[in-house]
């Protein structure tokens, strides 16, 4: 994956050092030079000086064919017009925003952008969002070890007992909707085409959930 970073603080080189160490290709923009300090000194990436939302920047960092931008300055309104661009202008497929400002989070989710706050939530959510496209968590718990993941159950699934995707500590089938009702599933409970479940599963059992639910994703 390629990822560009717009922010050199905390987060951002928290996340670009885990990136980078995870094999991933990295560039972080900064408008200070001397946030390059933050990045450890093996930081096999690459550190630009200057706005993310400058258009010569982005596309000297490769966002033409980047994978992801994560924009994590100490400003909302930065954030948003950097994640903006790199969404509507050069429709990089990832796109994730940090966001203080909580009556805008919603907004900015409406277009289609994840947000996040918090600097250990933050990373440990990035990085959720960024391995797990097609599993997306909509709700955490604590620092993010527990997550809520709402999927329509792919087809193959139907006929087959809940309990099949389920995994003592890890994975839990918490709700079904179907036809516009939600109920809580029984030990007999057997899926059914268009089913909309609710699940509870530990972060660390992402990969696990998303190989039950791959076939109709396309992993």
């Amino acid at each position: 994956m390629k990822a560009i970073i717009m922010g050199c603080g905390r987060v951002g080189a928290t996340l670009a050092q885990q990136l980078s160490a995870d094999g991933h290709t990295v560039c972080v923009l900064d408008r200070d030079p001397d946030a390059r300090e933050l990045l450890p000194a093996g930081f096999t990436g690459e550190f630009l000086v200057g706005n993310g939302y400058n258009r010569g920047l982005l596309e000297q960092a490769g966002i033409g064919t980047a994978d992801a931008f994560i924009a994590v300055t100490s400003g909302d309104n930065t954030n948003i017009v950097g994640a903006r661009i790199a969404k509507e202008d050069y429709r990089v497929p990832q796109v994730i925003a940090r966001i203080y400002d909580p009556r805008r989070a919603d907004i900015y989710r409406d277009l289609g952008i994840p947000t996040v706050a918090s600097v250990r939530w933050t990373v440990t959510r990035i990085n959720q969002l960024l391995r797990h496209r097609h599993v997306n968590p909509e709700v955490s718990f604590g620092n993010g070890e527990t997550l809520l993941v709402r999927e329509v159950l792919p087809a193959w699934l139907a006929g087959r007992p809940l309990l099949d995707l389920e995994v003592d500590h890890q994975i839990r089938v918490i709700a079904i909707t179907r036809g516009g009702h939600s109920f809580l599933p029984t030990g007999d409970s057997l899926a059914q085409p268009g089913d909309a479940v609710s699940i509870a599963v530990a972060a660390t059992a992402l990969d696990r959930l998303r190989s039950f639910l791959g076939k109709e994703l396309g992993s």
